[in-house]
């Protein structure tokens, strides 16, 4: 099992979003050194939540300023955008790290129908051309011919080089595993997002349908989790505090700037609210690095897959780098006791 990071930047309470940025430049070097496979970033727009709204930029930043591990996106929201111009990021941003990104491309919006809108007035219509947008898209970045009679077989996208970027197909439901299976392409669920619901059927729906690809001839399949952990139970759950009252925000429409868990301690919470918390205590990946490990080994057995990708939110920048540290020592990929940024 690998184990690789999502993060979305997430704005907190008390501090300007731009900070959540400058965060991400950090913990992806943190991650690095203790032995993280990938390191993705994800594409919000409108939120007051999550400050990465232009994962290829941030990606730039995160390529020249690391050495090994794979710089991503989860994802690019490619209705959104030409095809031709994500080919284009894309290349320049494999030129910058030759051999070590990953296009991680999404169908859904990332944000509201009206923001959708305005970054792209025919993003319904973008929606339902994906997979021929996925299928261009691919060509361009390899430098091959678009289909034949084209209208844009004569053009390329530059600046071509001996590697191409490796891209998955994200989703959390089965669409975009068929999508996957079909242009032969990885696939990783988004757990985080459905609470798992529908996970193991899409990636049997992703793995039945797999049609081999040159460089995938077998299925490559990932889920993505949000984890938290901590050296004891007690505060695994104070900081888990922090996310929970994020989500029930967001299952209401809120999305605001993640609480401390000071600031979650104090709220007073309904009785639907206390029921739906006590839900996602039960169903997410917080506590000591033991048992959030175990979790996810077998998450990974039960799922058969071969990637783990941990999403974790802390208030505390500290107290999220340490759960990754924490994390990466209970499975055996770091033996260092703490970094000096802790």
């Amino acid at each position: 099992m690998r184990l690789s990071v999502l993060d979305q930047s997430t704005v907190v309470s008390g501090r300007s979003p731009d900070a959540s940025i400058r965060e991400s430049l950090a913990l992806v070097q943190h991650c690095e050194a203790l032995g993280y496979h990938r390191y993705w970033v994800a594409e919000h727009h409108n939120s007051a939540s999550i400050a990465g709204s232009a994962p290829e930029v941030l990606m730039a930043a995160l390529a020249a300023t690391t050495s090994r591990i794979r710089i991503g996106s989860a994802g690019v929201m490619l209705p959104h955008y030409s095809p031709l111009k994500v080919a284009e990021q894309f290349r320049v941003l494999e030129a910058i790290a030759p051999g070590r990104i990953d296009l991680g491309l999404g169908r859904a919006p990332g944000s509201d129908g009206l923001t959708a809108h305005a970054l792209n007035p025919n993003a319904a219509q973008s929606a339902d051309n994906f997979p021929a947008d996925v299928r261009d898209l691919m060509a361009w970045m390899a430098g091959e011919p678009l289909a034949e009679r084209h209208p844009f077989r004569s053009i390329s996208a530059q600046p071509q080089g001996p590697t191409v970027p490796e891209t998955w197909i994200l989703g959390s439901s089965s669409y975009g595993a068929q999508v996957a299976a079909h242009f032969g392409l990885p696939h990783c669920f988004a757990w985080f997002i459905s609470d798992g619901h529908g996970a193991a059927q899409a990636l049997d729906i992703y793995r039945t349908g797999y049609r081999p690809s040159t460089r995938h001839p077998e299925p490559l399949g990932a889920v993505c989790v949000w984890a938290i952990t901590a050296e004891t139970a007690v505060e695994a759950e104070r900081l888990f505090s922090s996310r929970a009252l994020a989500r029930i925000w967001r299952d209401r429409g809120i999305f605001a700037a993640l609480p401390s868990p000071a600031e979650a301690a104090a709220y007073t919470y309904s009785n639907a609210e206390k029921l739906k918390l006590e839900r996602l205590r039960e169903d997410s990946f917080w506590g000591t690095p033991d048992i959030v490990a175990g979790k996810l080994r077998t998450l990974a057995e039960e799922l058969k897959v071969e990637d783990i990708v941990v999403l974790s939110t802390a208030h505390d920048p500290e107290a999220r780098r340490r759960s990754y540290t924490l994390l990466a020592q209970e499975l055996g990929m770091s033996e260092k006791p703490a970094l000096a940024a802790e």
